[in-house]
């Protein structure tokens, strides 16, 4: 009796359950043939039909406020470099002087190039890439509404391919700074730019990966923690915004992965942690006040894990500690495993380049690391380059007392120089003049290294006034008219 109750039941739940189902699929039918009479029957748990919110998270991407919010601040950036140098050849000046052959005068030349810039302040200051503007004799920006401005470099920085510029202008359009470390892998982005000389274009993607590390950068102390995305980007976007759906600047747009030079999948950006950093401190200084912690480090694989026993494959392995750093003093080791940088998680070389790139010398930090499989903590004291926490100084060759000017083809030809820029002016209380130069002397080589240009000069000075040592001095190999060669000491104090 009780099997013959439970098949009973069971049975009529069948019953019932097929009466259901044919209400609803007839009334479905009924729908999609746009009958307007339709049968209802009450039941006890009747079908609801559920709207779309207007408050769902899971909406579809609407890019118009987006677009509408930063396309009036990006602008077309264009350079003029002179490329009609005639100091081409890589030989040493005095080898050239006793054997070369003259070289050829050449007619000035120029080579144009193009880019893309981001306003950032309402006064006219503009971020961009450096390799947009390096090298460049003239800079000028064109706004979306078509108006020209000829642009002063503010300052540079190879080490993230960052430049800052200005444009005498008021009450401009500027995109906000947004917060790049609350990016979320698969969130969209809008790149806008300047492709192909092809103003206010927008392109959209969505976050591929975070702090990527492509190795594309050639300067000495660079650091790479891309944004990367599957925006479309081709020439002419370097430097223009990377936004998110706010209309936020979450990135500078700077290169792209291809075999062919234009957009094959993947796009990658600076992002605003260490935009904000560089930009504000070529505002204040026209350098970078870079901090750095003084190690060798190396990211974790699954062979360098088992080479030295290491039981996690993330952070940033210390190979080597130099002497008198940050890390030195912290008593870091040959063998840490540096996993945290103030509460912000390490997980690759990468990350923590882009963590200790947003203080400066002088700052604290907390690190934390990983010492024979313990965690630990400790407070590091950050210096710059030079061993010290001192503001890093801007210096040009003004501090020199005198002007410089290239070397005419004439004299050129005539002592068969490669190098050299020569003095045109010259204080008689100057660094300079002090020392014995005068007007007309052509300067070779400072330092051992060969002088093409005076930005060149100007990087030796840069170096010499911000080195650790407390006698600073430039060692000045060069030629008098008259065809003596001669060797000067200069101090700058």
């Amino acid at each position: 009796m009780r099997k013959f109750m439970s098949i009973t039941a069971f049975a009529i739940t069948i019953v019932a359950t097929s009466a259901l189902t044919s209400l609803i699929v007839t009334k479905n039918i009924d729908s999609l043939s746009c009958k307007t009479e339709v049968k209802e029957e009450k039941t006890a748990s009747p079908v609801k039909f559920t709207n779309f919110s207007s408050d769902n998270t899971a909406r579809p991407a609407d890019f118009t406020y987006a677009a509408e919010k930063s396309v009036e601040a990006v602008v077309h950036v264009k350079t003029k470099i002179d490329v009609s140098s005639r100091y081409s050849m890589n030989i040493d000046p005095f080898f050239d002087f006793f054997f070369g052959r003259p070289s050829q005068p050449r007619e000035p030349q120029y080579r144009e190039g193009s880019g893309s810039g981001v306003i950032i302040s309402t006064d006219g200051y503009i971020v961009t890439n450096n390799h947009v503007i390096d090298n460049a004799s003239t800079v000028e920006v064109t706004l979306n509404d078509k108006r020209k401005f000829d642009a002063k470099v503010i300052g540079t920085d190879p080490s993230t391919d960052i430049a800052l510029l200005k444009i005498e202008a008021e009450n401009l359009p500027i995109i906000e700074f947004g917060d790049s470390d609350d990016l979320h892998i698969g969130e969209w982005v809008l790149a806008v730019g300047n492709p192909f000389n092809l103003t206010s274009t927008v392109t959209a993607g969505i976050v591929s990966a975070k702090a990527r590390n492509i190795n594309i950068l050639n300067a000495e102390m660079k650091i790479e923690s891309f944004i990367q995305t599957d925006a479309a980007v081709n020439p002419g976007n370097s430097g223009g915004a990377l936004v998110n759906t706010r209309g936020e600047l979450i990135g500078i747009n700077t290169a792209i992965a291809s075999q062919t030079g234009s957009y094959s999948g993947y796009s990658f950006a600076v992002p605003t942690t260490i935009v904000s950093k560089v930009v504000a401190d070529l505002k204040e200084y026209s350098v970078v006040q870079r901090a750095v912690l003084g190690v060798q480090i190396a990211d974790i694989n699954d062979e360098l894990a088992k080479e030295k026993n290491l039981k996690t494959l993330k952070g940033a392995y210390i190979a080597g500690v130099q002497e008198n750093s940050s890390a030195a003093d912290a008593n870091l080791k040959e063998g840490d495993i540096i996993t945290g940088i103030n509460g912000q998680t390490v997980n690759s070389v990468a990350e923590l380049q882009e963590q200790v790139s947003r203080y400066r010398p002088g700052n604290d930090i907390k690190v934390n690391y990983i010492r024979d499989g313990k965690n630990e903590s400790v407070i590091v004291t950050l210096k710059n380059r030079s061993g010290n926490t001192n503001v890093v100084k801007i210096a040009d060759t003004s501090i020199l007392g005198a002007t410089f000017k290239e070397v005419d083809n004439r004299t050129a030809e005539k002592f068969r120089l490669n190098a050299g820029i020569q003095i045109d002016t010259i204080d008689k209380n100057g660094a300079l003049a002090k020392a014995g130069l005068k007007k007309d002397f052509i300067i070779l080589k400072v330092n051992g290294q060969p002088i093409r240009s005076e930005k060149d000069l100007t990087t030796i000075v840069n170096q010499t006034v911000n080195a650790n040592d407390q006698e600073r001095a430039l060692f000045i190999t060069g030629i008098f008219t008259n065809g003596q060669i001669a060797h000067f000491a200069v101090n700058l104090e």
